[in-house]
């Protein structure tokens, strides 16, 4: 509170009244994000399936079960038959991580593909399919994979005009009437920002609804692409987003008295939109991570909402432009101390590794966004220590220089906003650390004898494998031996051949197994069930990075 003391000193227009108000609303609203509740982990992963990936079946299964990492909701689940006729999947049941898909009718003989749609509670889609056979499998329907480019490069503007909206407009309104005085040099700009954010949001809802359902821009208007954005936990973004920018440009048109408590309200707005969704608000711990990004969110605000309204006062050498720059060089270090501490832990926490962040697009964006602020941070001490100082005393020319240098400082913050909306497309290596921590399991069925196979963790490096053996007609099987085959001639690996053995409770285990590379390995099962008899089943199974 020190830091802004002289502040009160030079405007009296809020009372202490309005100004006690004004923190207690952004205290109420950051405390109702940071507390709703939440249960995910972000980008939701498959870790098992019913029928398995690859699964030949005797008959046509009367349900389909599909389990995830985190719990889920469906947007659009599929059945592809073997002449490529899709069926539409519209009755199933959530039981925490697991979905449950009625199958509405008999499936004829062949290789079908069960296609998938969810969406994580970080509010990102997740999708993906899987095959199965009934009977002989033939070759697999096509299922188009191409990237539908015009939903997602609607969804990247759209964010980027919204940052632009919540961080130079809402927060170039609280540098305004909180920094600039009277004067208010810079408020057209900020008016033009704040509007931008105001048309930004709908059409990032839309653009989220087009993206959860895979649809194309051409269904942009249609209801259920509305509703299906509005659904997702960046429904609340665009909600809060709204009620920070209306604040914002409130606290410029309306009376004098109320325009501090309701700039500082729109600046707790920004953080409480950020904290609502995204990859880092529904990391764990979220006791810390969702004020950790309320804090990012609101120190990135006032800085770069500050420096437009700041330049242009400078580029005008008007006597209130040094008073804006005395008010903001105080306030400024501490902000960036904190905005640099939160954004420390969030990325701790996101990459988890150093290694990730060259292994990952997530970590490659992060080192992009990182050389940005570094090449930001250098310019802001050099304005700092070499201009300032004179700036603030009035020197016309050195204001002037300030001025454009602060206008390179601005594409600099533009260009983190483009990078910071391209993570939308790019789960953190925390998301896929998780997934590979699940354990694979695939089903393996043929006439003499069935198998359920587990391997855990489900990613390449040192496994555990488990199998529960059956006869054909799900009954009990007692083998003298078992042994696990994986083979991936494709690597120019030989087949890995090892020796289980029964612990005692109906299972066989294979402990001390190495899985050198990720990728779809071939799984076989060899059971010797007589002295003269063995029987061998396999089925593909994908092993993660």
């Amino acid at each position: 509170m020190n830091a802004i003391r002289p502040l009160q000193s030079t405007d009296k227009a809020g009372g202490p009244a309005a100004r006690i108000a004004g923190w207690l609303l952004a205290v109420v609203i950051g405390l109702i994000v940071m507390a709703s509740p939440s249960q995910a982990f972000g980008h939701a992963a498959l870790i098992k399936a019913d029928p398995a990936d690859g699964a030949v079946l005797a008959q046509s299964p009367a349900r389909f079960s599909l389990i995830f990492s985190e719990p889920v909701s469906p947007l659009v689940l599929t059945l592809v038959k073997p002449d490529g006729a899709p069926v539409p999947l519209t009755s199933f049941r959530l039981a925490d991580q697991t979905v449950t898909i009625d199958n509405p009718q008999a499936l004829g003989s062949g290789t079908h593909v069960l296609s998938w749609r969810v969406i994580s509670a970080d509010g990102h889609p997740v999708g993906g399919s899987l095959l199965f056979s009934i009977g002989v499998p033939t070759e697999a329907p096509a299922v188009s994979e191409a990237i539908d480019w015009p939903p997602r490069l609607a969804l990247w503007v759209g964010k980027v005009f919204l940052y632009i909206g919540l961080f130079l407009g809402v927060g170039g309104a609280f540098a305004l009437v909180w920094l600039a005085g009277h004067g208010r040099v810079g408020q057209s700009f900020v008016t033009a920002t704040l509007l931008c954010g105001l048309i930004a949001a709908p059409f990032s809802l839309g653009s989220q609804g087009l993206d959860a359902l895979g649809a194309p821009f051409s269904r942009f208007a249609e209801p259920i692409i509305w509703r299906t954005g509005l659904a997702t936990s960046f429904g609340w973004t665009v909600l809060i987003a709204l009620v920070a920018l209306g604040l914002g440009l409130l606290s410029l048109a309306g009376p004098r008295q109320a325009a501090k408590p309701l700039a500082l309200a729109g600046l707790a707005g920004v953080g409480a939109a950020l904290a609502a969704s995204g990859h880092a608000s529904a990391a764990e711990p979220q006791w810390l991570t969702r004020p950790m990004v309320f804090l990012h969110g609101i120190g990135i605000a006032f800085w770069a909402g500050a420096l437009a309204p700041l330049g242009l006062a400078l580029k005008g050498t008007s006597v209130e432009g040094g008073t804006f720059l005395r008010r903001f060089s105080r306030m400024i270090m501490p902000v960036v101390g904190v905005l640099a501490v939160a954004g420390i832990v969030l990325a701790v926490i996101q990459v988890q590794t150093p290694a990730a962040l060259l292994a990952t697009a997530y970590g490659r964006l992060l080192l992009v966004k990182l050389g940005l602020l570094v090449f930001l941070f250098t310019l802001a001490g050099i304005n700092r220590w070499r201009l300032t100082a004179s700036a603030e005393v009035g020197a016309t020319e050195v204001q002037r220089r300030l001025a454009r240098s602060i206008g390179v400082e601005m594409l600099i913050v533009l260009a983190i906003f483009g990078v910071a909306a391209g993570w939308r497309f790019t789960p953190p290596p925390r998301a896929i650390a998780i997934a590979a921590a699940q354990p694979v399991s695939v089903h393996i069925h043929a006439l003499q004898a069935m198998a359920d196979l587990t391997i855990m963790p489900g990613h390449a490096g040192p496994v555990s494998a488990s199998m529960i053996i059956m006869t054909g007609d799900f009954g009990p099987l007692d083998a003298k031996e078992v042994t696990l085959v994986l083979s991936k001639p494709d690597s120019g690996i030989e087949p890995l051949k090892r020796a289980a053995t029964k612990p005692g409770d109906g299972s066989w285990r294979v402990d001390n197994l190495v899985i050198p590379v990720p990728g779809r390995w071939t799984a076989r099962i060899d059971m010797l069930v007589s002295d003269f008899e063995m029987v061998k089943i396999e089925a593909p199974v994908d092993i993660r990075p």
